[in-house]
């Protein structure tokens, strides 16, 4: 591994909106294309990366939730969702050349395997890309609370937040061009400040077990690069 990185084995939390690109809806190739091209140059660098990703470009339990749809089979359809993303990222991944699992916590031996830790941390240790799909296998959790408890579980040395923006601020910088960004801000100060950058259970969970969250603009090509190197890019939770 190259000695410029701080982190050996990370985490990446993707949203499924992220990888909507400018469509409003469904997985746009290129978008999935460019991350595979970010990811490459990080596992061939020697890092160990695990993916967890979300539905919301295909389905939000919420929202469905919201609309009068029990709780429960709306959260189990998203799940399903994150398994749709799950398999066109395997797919990027591997035919930019990176080896790829995709790792279900729902059982769908057909197109998954399902999850099991150890078996996880093996995939790991052995140079592939570990993605995770349907979330925790429960309702009421979502995806951020499913990447900081696989974060912890795979032995991560953070859990890296890709979002639309470079970091955490003090209000919202679309409304606000005052807006003040974090270097660095402490969990207790997310939670108390309401600032949304996971939901509560997921910054609980990171704080209770001291695994930092970095929080970064995943639209500017190389940024992942230049966190795990420790540049001055976007916001660290510790």
């Amino acid at each position: 591994m190259s000695n410029d990185y701080r982190y050996k084995r990370v985490l990446l939390k993707l949203s499924g909106e992220a990888l909507m690109g400018d469509a409003g809806y469904g997985i746009d190739p290129k978008v999935v294309e460019d991350l595979a091209a970010q990811m490459k140059q990080i596992v061939d660098d020697g890092i160990e990366v695990a993916v967890t990703v979300g539905g919301g470009n295909i389905f939000r339990g919420m929202a469905g939730s919201a609309e009068g749809m029990d709780r429960s089979q709306a959260d189990y359809i998203g799940m399903l969702a994150t398994c749709m993303n799950a398999l066109a990222l395997q797919d990027g991944f591997e035919r930019a050349g990176i080896p790829t699992r995709v790792m279900s916590a729902i059982e769908m031996r057909q197109v998954a395997e399902t999850y099991i830790r150890r078996r996880a941390i093996r995939h790991l240790e052995k140079g592939r890309v570990v993605i995770f799909a349907a979330g925790t296998g429960n309702p009421y959790f979502t995806t951020d609370t499913t990447a900081a408890l696989r974060a912890l579980e795979i032995g991560a040395e953070c859990l890296m937040k890709a979002t639309k923006v470079d970091g955490i601020y003090d209000c919202d910088p679309v409304k606000n061009p005052d807006a003040k960004r974090y270097d660095r801000i402490s969990y207790i100060d997310v939670l108390a400040k309401g600032l949304h950058v996971m939901d509560s259970t997921a910054a609980s969970l990171c704080m209770d077990n001291k695994m930092p969250i970095l929080v970064f603009d995943l639209t500017v090509n190389g940024n992942i690069s230049r966190v795990l190197k420790g540049e001055n890019v976007g916001t660290t939770v510790e």
